[in-house]
């Protein structure tokens, strides 16, 4: 058993708090990565989708987890487990320091998390406390917008994410 944190961050200007759009601990947001087989080192060809409120019993019986996999090159079955809780939004200050925010910590058997996709829809504020929800990231380029209250323009751009390895 491995827990991975998975960490966010990006360019933010005028804005904080980037969040999914219901938060970190947000039961339908879908957290997009690929999984790297510890067995064999196949890496998954397309993104795998996990959500907190969609649960399956693992290999065993014992439990719950939200995803059960198999290798379709080695056939070995793994199994990953989100714990919420231990995520944060990422701050202007995050950002301004070149820090991660941690978003989201998973218990991986038999895979490894790796590519984070921007997918679903994120949340931010502005510092005037102008407030931008659905915000999409998926496509990869930058999130543009005009802060009316603030009078100002907020972006958010060069996001990246990546694992770590976590107890």
């Amino acid at each position: 058993m491995v827990n991975y944190v998975l960490k966010i961050t990006a360019d933010l200007e005028n804005l904080t708090n980037l969040q999914p759009s219901g938060g970190c601990d947000d039961p339908n947001f879908p957290y997009l990565f690929k999984l790297k087989c510890e067995q064999c080192g196949e890496v998954t060809q397309k993104e795998t989708c996990v959500t907190l409120n969609e649960t399956f019993t693992p290999p065993g019986g014992r439990g719950t987890c939200h995803l059960v996999q198999k290798c379709k090159f080695c056939g070995r079955e793994g199994n990953v487990t989100m714990i919420p809780g231990k995520g944060r939004p990422l701050t202007q200050e995050d950002s301004e320091a070149g820090e991660h925010a941690p978003l989201m910590v998973f218990d991986c058997r038999g895979y490894e998390p790796i590519d984070f996709g921007f997918g679903g829809f994120w949340k931010a504020e502005a510092e005037s406390g102008t407030k931008f929800d659905e915000i999409d990231l998926s496509s990869g380029e930058e999130f543009t917008e005009y802060d009316e209250k603030g009078e100002c323009p907020v972006m958010i751009s060069n996001f990246r994410a990546s694992f770590t390895v976590t107890k």
